[in-house]
C-alpha cells in the first residue's frame, strides 16, 4: 500500500475539503441584509490607496548604515474618527535605486521592532514594522514602538479597538460597546478585519516611499503577525512574496477529533458559516497570488501543523515551502529563521532559489517505510532527518526520530510501530549547506552566522483504519529506557541554550506509548555534575489536552552535590509537588524537563541563583520498578 503526502489534488478529492471552499456548493451572494458571504464581498468596498496616507515623521536617525524613522500613517476613518498606525521605517543610507520593501507584522503582546527592520535594511531592503498592538483609545498605553520616547504618539485606533485590549474581538462578529466597527453582527466587527486593513495601508505607505519599488513588496509576521500575513497576502495583489510564521492556519473554528476527546482552537461568537467564508484562513488561501513560505514549530499551539498543510494546499499555482523546528512550540531555530530573508532575496531581488520541497513516499506494508528525495540542484545536502508520530494532537505529539540511511539519491527510514490502533504521521527535514554564512545578528540571540538552511517535506498522514487495513507488521516494543543520550539531544529541545543558569532541557518522549511510565515505577536519572547545584525536574500533565484532564505542572527541586563520579536520582510520583499535590499517574505526563531554574506557573519568578561550573552531563533516563 503506497501513500503520497497531502497535495492540493488529493485534498480536493475530499468532500470535507470541498465543503470548506467558498465557491463549492451554494452560490454565496451578498445576503439580503448586506452581510458579506465571502472574502471577496467582505473586501469589495475597501481601496487601500483611496485615502491619503498622511505620514507623520516623529523622529529620524541613522545607525549601522541605515536611515530609520519613527512614523505614523492614517489607517482610515471609523465612526467619524481617524485611526493612525505607528511604525518604524528604514532603508539603506545613500541608496540611489528603487529597493524591494517588506512589511513586518509583530505578534501578540509585542510591538514594532527596530531589529526586524535592521535585519532587512542590512540586506538591501526598505522595511516597515507596524505597531498594530498599540492603543490610544484613552486606556493605558499598550506597547509603544521600540525606540519610542516618552510622549511620542502611538498607534491610535480612534473609535474602534482591534488591539489586545479588546481580546474578545478576535473570535467574534457581534457588536459591542464602543470599540466595534458595526452596530450589528458583521465580519467587520472581527479584530482581524481591522488589523488586516491597517497592514494593507502599510503596503500603501511603502509603495509611496521614494526609495521603494512598488512592484517588489513582501510581508512577513510572527504568531498573530503570521495570521495577518495570510490575511494580507489573501486580499492584496501587491504582495509578491509572503512568509507567515507560527500562525495562519485555517479551520480554527472546527472541532478536531483526538484520542480521548475533541479540541477546538477558537469558539466563534456569531454565525459560524459567515465567519468561515469571510474570516477563516481556508477561505483566504485560494486567493493568494504570491509565493508563500511557512516557518513554524512542529508542536505549535497557535499554528497547528496539520492544518498549516491543509490550508496551504489551497494556494493555487504559487510556490510554497515549509520549514519546521522539531519538538518545539512557538520558537524558531536559525536554520528555520534564515529561510525568511532567503525567500525574499529570491522573489524580490532575483537571488538563487531555495531548494524545492523534498519528494517523499511512504508505504505502510509490510512495515512503514518512507523514502525522501531531496532537491540537490541548488544546494548540497548536509543531512536528512525523518520524524514520525502516532499522536493525533499536533500540539502535544512526540516526534520519534527515525534512523535514516542513504540509498543513491534517496534517503530511507523504517518507521517501527508497536500497535495498529493509532494513526501515523511522518515528515522529513532536509538540511542544506549554505554557499556562504548568513547573518541574523540584528535579531537578539542570533550572534552566530547561519551556515545551514532547513526545507521540510510535505506531511504524510494515515488514519487508524488505513493502518489496520494495511496489516502493518508491528516490530516496536515499549521500553523502560527513555534515553541513553547516544544521539545527544536529538529527541529533546533546549531553552536558553548556553545560559547555564537558565538552561532547560525538555522532551515529549514520555507521552509516547513506547516510553510512557509504567504503573508503580519510579523515574531514575543518571548524570554527572562537577559542582554542587540545585536542579529542577519538571513534569507537565495534560499539556494542551484539556479534553483529557486538568493541565498541571509538577516540580521536584533537588540540590545535587558536585562529584566526579556518576550519580543517580530515583524519583517517585510523591517527590513531585504542585499547588494541588503530587501527580497520581505517569500516564498523563506529556513533557519532562531537566532545568537549571524553573518558576512554576502561578508563582512569583524568583531570581535564579547563578549556576556553578559546567552544565550537568545526562547519561541515562529510565523507569525503574517500585521495589
Amino acid at each position: 500500500m503506497n501513500s503520497h503526502p497531502l497535495t492540493r489534488r488529493n485534498f480536493l478529492q475530499s468532500s470535507t475539503a470541498l465543503a470548506a471552499l467558498p465557491w463549492f456548493g451554494s452560490n454565496f451572494a451578498l445576503a439580503a441584509d448586506g452581510i458579506p458571504q465571502s472574502v471577496k464581498e467582505l473586501w469589495a468596498d475597501f481601496d487601500p490607496r483611496k485615502d491619503a496616507i498622511e505620514t507623520e515623521v516623529i523622529r529620524e536617525w541613522k545607525e549601522d548604515g541605515g536611515v530609520y524613522r519613527h512614523v505614523r500613517y492614517l489607517i482610515g476613518q471609523f465612526k467619524g474618527k481617524p485611526a493612525r498606525m505607528a511604525a518604524i521605517y528604514g532603508f539603506p543610507e545613500g541608496t540611489k535605486e528603487k529597493l524591494p520593501a517588506v512589511i513586518h507584522i509583530h505578534g501578540g503582546g509585542q510591538r514594532a521592532f527596530l531589529h526586524e527592520v535592521k535585519l532587512l535594511v542590512g540586506r538591501g531592503y526598505a522595511a516597515l514594522s507596524v505597531n498594530w498592538g498599540g492603543s490610544g483609545t484613552g486606556k493605558p498605553p499598550f506597547n509603544s514602538c521600540e525606540k519610542s520616547e516618552p510622549g511620542d504618539p502611538n498607534t491610535d485606533w480612534g473609535a474602534v479597538d482591534p488591539s489586545q485590549l479588546n481580546v474578545q474581538g478576535y473570535s467574534t462578529m457581534l457588536p459591542g460597546p464602543g470599540q466595534f466597527y458595526e452596530d450589528r453582527e458583521h465580519p467587520k466587527n472581527n479584530n482581524w478585519y481591522l488589523l488586516t486593513l491597517g497592514c494593507r495601508r502599510g503596503l500603501t505607505f511603502l509603495e509611496q516611499q521614494p526609495e521603494v519599488d512598488p512592484q517588489r513588496l513582501g510581508v512577513h509576521g510572527y504568531s498573530m503577525g503570521g495570521n495577518l500575513t495570510m490575511y494580507v497576502a489573501g486580499t492584496d495583489d501587491r504582495v509578491k512574496a509572503a512568509v507567515p510564521g507560527v500562525g495562519g492556519q485555517g479551520w480554527r473554528w472546527q472541532s478536531h477529533e483526538f484520542i480521548g476527546g475533541k479540541a477546538q482552537q477558537e469558539q466563534i461568537k456569531g454565525e459560524v458559516e459567515v465567519f468561515r467564508h469571510t474570516m477563516s484562513f481556508e477561505s483566504y488561501a485560494p486567493l493568494i497570488r504570491c509565493p508563500v513560505l511557512h516557518r513554524s514549530a512542529t508542536n505549535d499551539f497557535h499554528g497547528w501543523m496539520d492544518d498549516v498543510y491543509r490550508t496551504n494546499m489551497l494556494i493555487e499555482g504559487q510556490p510554497t515551502r515549509y520549514s519546521w523546528v522539531p519538538h518545539m512550540n512557538h520558537h524558531l531555530i536559525p536554520e528555520v529563521a534564515v529561510t525568511m530573508p532567503l525567500w525574499f532575496d529570491h522573489f524580490l531581488k532575483g537571488a538563487p532559489a531555495l531548494p524545492e520541497t523534498p519528494g517523499s513516499r511512504l508505504s505502510l506494508s509490510p512495515e512503514p517505510v518512507i523514502r525522501v528525495t531531496p532537491d540537490t540542484r541548488t544546494l548540497p545536502v548536509a543531512r536528512v532527518e525523518i520524524y514520525y508520530s502516532v499522536d493525533p494532537d499536533p500540539r502535544a505529539r512526540y516526534w520519534r526520530s527515525a534512523n535514516v540511511t542513504r540509498e543513491g539519491g534517496d534517503y530511507r527510514a523504517t518507521l517501527p510501530l508497536h500497535s495498529d490502533d493509532r494513526p501515523l504521521f511522518a515528515f522529513a527535514n532536509v538540511i542544506y549547506r549554505l554557499p556562504k554564512p548568513e547573518s541574523l545578528a540584528a535579531i537578539p540571540g542570533n550572534a552566530k552566522p547561519v551556515t545551514e538552511v532547513c526545507i521540510s517535506s510535505l506531511l504524510h498522514s494515515h488514519s487508524i483504519l488505513e493502518v489496520k487495513q494495511a496489516n502493518v507488521q508491528l516490530t516496536a516494543k515499549p521500553t523502560t529506557l527513555i534515553e541513553d543520550f547516544t544521539h545527544g539531544l536529538r529527541d529533546w529541545y533546549v531553552l536558553n541554550a548556553g545560559n547555564a543558569t537558565h538552561q532547560q532541557f525538555w522532551t515529549r518522549k514520555v507521552t509516547d506509548p513506547l516510553w510512557r511510565g509504567p504503573d508503580g515505577s519510579k523515574l531514575q536519572i543518571t548524570l554527572k555534575i562537577p559542582q554542587t547545584n540545585r536542579m529542577h525536574i519538571v513534569l507537565q500533565q495534560n499539556e494542551w489536552r484539556s479534553y483529557r484532564g486538568q493541565r498541571r505542572t509538577f516540580v521536584c527541586s533537588r540540590e545535587i552535590a558536585g562529584a566526579d563520579a556518576e550519580q543517580t536520582l530515583t524519583l517517585a510520583l510523591t517527590d513531585f509537588t504542585s499547588s494541588d499535590g503530587p501527580p497520581t499517574t505517569w500516564a498523563e505526563i506529556d513533557q519532562l524537563g531537566l532545568c537549571a531554574h524553573f518558576a512554576a506557573p502561578g508563582t512569583s519568578a524568583s531570581q535564579a541563583p547563578l549556576w556553578k561550573g559546567a552544565a550537568p552531563a545526562f547519561l541515562r533516563l529510565e523507569w525503574k520498578p517500585n521495589s
